[in-house]
């Protein structure tokens, strides 16, 4: 292993342990980096659950590029407010931008009437369930917002029951699963 890639992981070790010792005495299940990684603010989050499985696992830890000046891109896995709690922070995938028409059947999803191919759309089965972007009812998404899904399709509360994200809300996106160091990477 090179020595950056060493320094990497030092330094990503430390950051987890922080991260822990954080969280375990303050309750706050993240933490905010300023300029530490690329000249960047970088977030630290947990995942609590299993909605963006197969790509984020329960207890992974990931690193969020935070900026204001981002702009999601399709299949861009980015954490926003949670339109219900604004407090707290939710992780989805990107998928439809506004004025664009989304909809889920037959396992895929459909924008402006073409299905998505490729990665990371290709991999993954979408269930026509709730009550936004539903098979027969497609959803037009409002300007200035984001349609979400999780990876997870049968076990997450994403756009399809609370509607689009605006895009003021979106906080960053997740770039790199840190903990645990077999699963150390990109988020694809």
């Amino acid at each position: 292993m090179n020595r950056r890639k060493t320094k990497l992981i030092v330094v990503l070790l430390c950051l987890a342990i922080f991260c822990a010792v954080l969280a375990k005495f303050t309750g706050v299940a993240r933490c905010c980096f300023l300029g530490l990684f690329r000249g960047k603010a970088v977030t630290a989050f947990k995942i609590p659950a299993s909605s963006m499985h197969p790509t984020l696992k329960k207890g992974d830890r990931i690193l969020v590029e935070v900026s204001e000046k981002y702009v999601p891109q399709r299949g861009d896995v980015i954490v926003f407010k949670y339109p219900k709690d604004r407090s707290r922070s939710f992780l989805k995938r990107a998928v439809a931008f506004g004025g664009e028409s989304v909809e889920i059947k037959d396992g895929g999803i459909y924008i402006n009437g073409d299905k998505l191919k490729g990665p990371p759309f290709q991999k993954l089965r979408y269930e026509s369930l709730g009550e936004f972007g539903i098979e027969g009812k497609p959803f037009v998404v409002p300007d200035r917002s984001v349609f979400v899904l999780g990876d997870n399709s049968q076990n997450s509360r994403d756009s399809r029951y609370l509607g689009s994200v605006p895009e003021a809300d979106v906080i960053g996106k997740a770039y790199k699963i840190y903990w645990p160091p077999s699963r150390m990477g990109p988020v694809e």
